[in-house]
Order: C-alpha cells, then structure tokens, then sequence
C-alpha cells in the first residue's frame, strides 16, 4: 500500500464547487488586489483567532518581518527565537537587521523553553518570538510573564497552528502580535502563498497594512519605507471558503493522531505528547523521533509510506548564518534534527492508511 506523506486531493475534492464559485466571483469582480474578499477573509479570521484586527500579507516571513518593522525593531536589537524552528524564524529578525539570539526547546515539547529565554535576555533584547511548533502550543503563560518583567514584545509565530489553543486562548491572540502563514501545506493553506498579522492594537494593525503597501495609506503618498507584501483577492477568497471547513479538518486529524498514540507501541519510537485542556495542538506535523531515524525512514519508504524531516538543519549549523553561533551550543537542537520524523498526517487518510502507517512502525525492528 502506498501512504503519501501529504495530499490536498481528498479535502479539495470535497470543496472543489465552494473553490470555483470563489474564483468566479473573483474573475466577475475584476478587483484583484485589496479588495473585498481580502477585507472579508481578514474579518473572518480575526474573528476566528478572537483577535480585534488582521492584516493579509504576501507570506508567513513577510508577516514576521513587517510586524518587527511596525514595532521599529532593527540593528542593534536582538530578537530571541527556538534554536529548533524553520529558518523563516530567524531570517524576519536578520531582514530588519536586529540579531536572531537562539534559546533551545523543552525537551518534551519541542517548543521555546522558558528558561532557556530568560538566559538568553541581554540590555539588547527587544522582543521574543516563541513558535507554535507542528501546531502545538508554546508555554505562553510563562513567556508572556517574563517578557512584561522585562517589557519586551512577544510576537507569536503561529505559522503551523491555526487553531490550536492554549488554555482556551487560540493561537495568535496572546502576544502583541502573530504572524501566520498560508502556504498550501499549512492546515489552512491557500492555493499559492500567503499570509498574515493578527493583533488588537490598532495602530500596529495600521502600520503593517501601510508597510505591506508600499509605506502607503493613500495612493502615491508613501508615509515610510515599504515593500510590497498583500494577500490578494484570489487566494483570500479560496481562504474564506477553507476556513468554513477548518474546524472539520481539524478534529479529523486530531482522531488520526489519537490513533497514532494509541496504537503505535514501538520501544524504538518516542511518540510526541497528547493533547490536553492546556494544549490543544492541531497537528500539523505528527513528530516522532528514533535514533535509527534514517533506518526507520527507509524501512518505511519501502513499505509505500512517505515521510519528512522537520528539520534535518538546524539554524545555527546552516551556511547563511556561518560564525554567528557556536557550533555545538544547541545540542538539543541538533538531538532533534538528528531524531525527529514526520509521519502521513493528513484529511482524507483512510481507515486501513492510517493501520498500514501504525502497523509498519510498530514492525520496525529497530
């Protein structure tokens, strides 16, 4: 049996009608940029994430980078993200020349470990970018704590996690502002890029929708230093269509990943942790990890099974950061890029795909 290790076909096959009559009515208002279905779609999603404001922007990095820029954040400051996340993290905080200062993961959790931050605090700190890995959750309570003590900003990183709560609290609700992406993979994926800010400050909302304009307000008066970063028309109104179904997709993969740590029992697999009242992850990605890691991903690549690494570089050891971080002062990061495997985690998975996943890892022979 083949199990790819993800496909859009089953969930876009369902909403194929809902897509089109989206693309219609984009085609017949002939307005493809910053109009009404942008304005919707950012309505619809503030709402979802129970935030005041939410501002479409061409990608996930953009939304990062330009939140920095409305905060004024740049050289001479350092911004404090996981030593264990996708680049993107670190680049938003190098591209409005601040220093991206790595703090390592909880062991348990993967995500952004309070202590590890409170270490990495200098006169120079200015902000703290805690990322809702694979979906699940950081420890906000405690982050949002320490960074009022020292008053920095906390800006979410909800790139994997749209959905996801803790305590309650939806991602990208809880810091000044977060930055969430649209790319096709994501459990809320476009059909192309994209991204966008959530926040309830208003004045932040205003200054990444003029920043993402150009530096502009009004037409041909350019207020600051812009670029040119919007989530247009066609993939807002394919957002809005997707995001009706969100929920639905959600407590689907939930189920498949219950299954997963229900029945998966291997002595040479360490399955990540579920979800509970405080975390409420959505799954993006389904982490496990293995010492024989490449082992356990060619036994199962030759059952039919696909898989990824997330992710098999870690920042500090990547050539566009050479001499900016001490080789071996990550190891929790580098246990993890050596160890983790991403498991088929997907909506449409059937009942004997998920078993032949859960009876080929329970086969390994480690």
């Amino acid at each position: 049996m083949q199990v790819e290790f993800s496909t859009f076909r089953p969930m876009h096959r369902e909403i194929r009608d809902e897509l089109e009559d989206a693309f219609h009515r984009v085609m017949e208002e002939s307005w493809f940029i910053r109009g009404k279905e942008c304005a919707e779609f950012e309505r619809e999603f503030a709402g979802f994430c129970g935030c005041r404001f939410a501002v479409g922007v061409g990608n996930g990095l953009d939304a990062l980078y330009l939140i920095l820029r409305a905060l004024e954040i740049g050289a001479g400051d350092e911004v404090i993200v996981p030593s264990n996340t996708f680049i993107a993290t670190a680049l938003a905080v190098s591209y409005v020349g601040a220093k991206p200062v790595l703090a390592e993961p909880e062991p348990g959790t993967y995500n952004i470990s309070t202590d590890q931050i409170r270490r990495a605090i200098t006169p120079k700190t200015k902000a703290i970018v805690p990322v809702h890995l694979y979906g699940r959750p950081a420890d906000m309570d405690p982050i949002l704590e320490l960074a009022q003590r020292h008053r920095l900003y906390v800006i979410e990183d909800a790139a994997q996690a749209h959905g996801a709560r803790y305590k309650g609290r939806r991602a990208g609700a809880m810091g000044i502002a977060a930055g969430f992406s649209f790319y096709p993979g994501k459990n809320l994926g476009a059909l192309g890029d994209g991204g966008c800010v959530t926040t309830d400050d208003p004045q932040l909302a205003e200054r990444v929708r003029v920043l993402g304009n150009y530096g502009s307000g009004v037409r041909y008066h350019h207020l600051m230093l812009g670029t040119n970063s919007r989530l247009d028309e066609l993939q807002a109104a394919f957002l809005r269509v997707k995001l009706r179904h969100l929920e639905q997709w959600s407590r689907e993969r939930k189920r498949i990943a219950s299954r997963y740590l229900e029945e998966m029992d291997n002595p040479s697999v360490c399955l990540p942790m579920r979800n509970s009242e405080k975390y409420d992850g959505v799954w993006h990605i389904f982490p496990i990890r293995c010492r024989q890691r490449d082992q356990l991903e060619a036994w199962l690549s030759s059952r039919g099974i696909g898989t990824a690494k997330h992710y098999p570089v870690p920042i500090h050891r990547q050539e566009a950061y050479r001499g900016m971080y001490e080789q071996d002062g990550y190891p929790e990061a580098d246990a993890i890029s050596r160890t983790e495997l991403s498991l088929p985690l997907y909506y449409g998975m059937t009942e004997q795909e998920i078993s032949h996943v859960i009876e080929s890892v329970n086969a390994f022979p480690g």
